[in-house]
C-alpha cells in the first residue's frame, strides 16, 4: 500500500466523518457527487493529446484509477470506446480510443503503478485490446464481495463506505455517439473521480475482517488469468435453445446465429439489433418456407427484417435438409456444415437474385443432386429463390 494518504474530494460539506487510519481524509456524510471536482475534462483524441496524457501520469503520483466505457448493446464486440484514467498530479483524463488507436505509451507511463479498477474482469479484456496491461492491481468490487457486502456495484459501494451517492443514469448507453455529451463526460468522470478513495477504505475493511492477504491473492490471480478461449459452439448459448428439439431444428439454430454474427460483424452492430435470439427460435421451431411465412414469424418485423429476410430464410432452408430425427442436444461436429449459399458451376453464386421461379429451381435440382448429395428437396437457396415475394 502506498504510504501517500489520499486527496480529500473537493466537495461542500456540512456533516463531517474520518475514516479510521486516514485522519486528514475527511468525506461528507450521504452528499451528491454531481460533477467532477475540477470539472469535465477534454476528450484525448489525437496523437499529441495522447503523447500529453502519458508525460502527466507518469509524472503523477500513487495509485490510478482506470474505468473503461463500452457499447455492447449497440456495436459489435466489446471495445472500449471511451477510458477514464485518474492519478494524482495528473487528475482526470478521458481518452478515445476509437480516435488515437494503442494506448502502449499510457501503458509503459504507468509501469509498476498500482490500477484501481472496480469489476476488473469487465474492462481488462478491452484494455489489453488497447495494449494496456496492469503490473498491480485492486479490484474495489470484487473486495466488496469478499467483505460480503450486500450490494457491490460502483454507486452503492461509494455510498456505502465514502457517503457519496452518484447517478448512473448513463450506464446503458451508446457509447460509440460521436460527439459524446457533457452530461455523458461528466457520468464518466465521475466513475474515477473517488476510486482511489474507495480503494483505500475497501482495503481498511479488508484489514479489520482479517482478508486484506487473501484479497491480494484474489487481486493477483485476476490480473494474472490468461484471456478465456473463445467459446466452443457460442451459438448453443442462444436464449430459449432449449425449446428446440431434433437435428434439423438446431441446424437452423445455428445457421440463423451464425448469418447474424456475420452480418453484425461487417455492420459493427450488436447481434441482438439485427435479430432478437427469441426470433431465431421462433423460426427454428416454424422452419417458414416463404419469405411472408418467414416475416410473420414472431420477432421478424421492422425494415431491417424485411430488407434481410432473404439471408435469414436461407439459413433456415439449409436446415431443412437435414435429416430427422435426432435427440436434443447432439454434438455440433454431427450437425451438417454452414454452407448459407451454393457456388454454382462455373463460379457464379445462385442467389434469390438469380432464381426467381419454380421452374428454374426444379431444372436446378438435378444440380443439387448431383454436386451437393442432397436427395429429396431442392436446395434451399433455390426454395428461397421460388418462393421469394418482396
Amino acid at each position: 500500500m502506498s504510504d501517500q494518504s489520499p486527496r480529500p474530494p473537493q466537495k461542500p460539506q456540512t456533516t463531517e466523518v474520518v475514516v479510521e487510519g486516514f485522519e486528514d481524509f475527511h468525506v461528507p456524510a450521504t452528499v451528491h457527487l454531481h460533477g467532477p471536482a475540477e470539472g469535465i475534462p477534454r476528450v484525448v483524441d489525437t496523437a499529441r493529446g495522447l503523447a500529453r496524457a502519458a508525460e502527466q501520469l507518469a509524472e503523477a503520483t500513487g495509485p490510478v484509477a482506470i474505468d473503461t466505457e463500452r457499447a455492447s448493446g449497440f456495436r459489435f464486440g466489446q471495445r472500449a470506446f471511451l477510458v477514464q484514467i485518474r492519478r494524482e498530479g495528473a487528475g482526470t483524463i478521458l481518452i478515445d480510443p476509437e480516435a488515437v488507436g494503442s494506448l502502449a505509451s499510457v501503458n509503459e507511463a504507468l509501469s509498476g503503478v498500482e490500477w484501481v479498477l472496480h469489476a476488473a474482469t469487465q474492462d481488462m479484456p478491452c484494455l489489453r485490446d488497447l495494449d494496456m496491461t496492469p503490473d498491480l492491481l485492486f479490484d474495489t468490487e470484487l473486495g466488496g464481495r469478499l467483505l460480503g457486502l450486500r450490494k457491490v456495484g460502483l454507486a452503492s459501494m461509494t455510498e456505502e463506505l465514502l457517503g457519496f451517492t452518484m447517478s448512473k443514469e448513463h450506464s446503458a448507453v451508446d457509447w460509440s455517439k460521436r460527439p459524446l455529451p457533457q452530461d455523458w463526460l461528466n457520468y464518466a468522470a465521475l466513475d474515477v473521480e473517488v476510486l482511489v478513495q474507495l480503494r483505500w477504505a475497501t482495503e481498511e475493511r479488508l484489514a479489520e475482517a482479517g482478508k486484506l492477504d487473501w484479497a491480494r491473492q484474489e487481486f493477483e490471480a485476476v490480473r494474472t488469468a490468461p484471456a478465456p478461449p473463445p467459446r466452443k459452439d457460442p451459438w448453443r448459448r442462444t436464449h430459449g435453445i432449449g425449446n428446440v428439439r431434433g437435428r434439423r431444428k438446431l441446424t437452423a439454430v445455428r445457421n440463423l446465429w451464425t448469418a447474424r454474427e456475420n452480418l453484425a460483424k461487417h455492420k459493427d452492430l450488436s447481434p441482438s439489433r439485427l435479430l432478437p435470439d427469441s426470433a431465431i427460435i421462433a423460426a427454428a421451431n416454424a422452419m417458414p418456407r416463404t419469405v411472408p411465412q418467414l416475416l410473420a414469424t414472431p420477432g421478424f418485423h421492422g425494415r431491417s427484417a424485411s430488407r434481410e429476410a432473404p439471408r435469414w430464410l436461407t439459413a433456415v432452408q439449409e436446415a431443412r435438409l437435414t435429416e430427422e430425427p435426432v435427440p436434443h442436444n447432439v454434438p455440433s461436429d454431427a450437425l451438417p456444415p454452414v454452407k448459407l449459399g451454393h457456388q454454382a458451376p462455373g463460379g457464379r453464386r445462385e442467389t434469390q437474385g438469380h432464381q426467381t421461379g419454380r421452374g428454374r429451381a426444379r431444372g436446378n435440382r438435378g444440380y443439387a443432386h448431383r454436386e451437393l448429395g442432397y436427395t429429396g428437396v431442392a436446395p434451399p437457396v433455390l426454395l428461397a429463390a421460388a418462393t421469394l415475394h418482396l
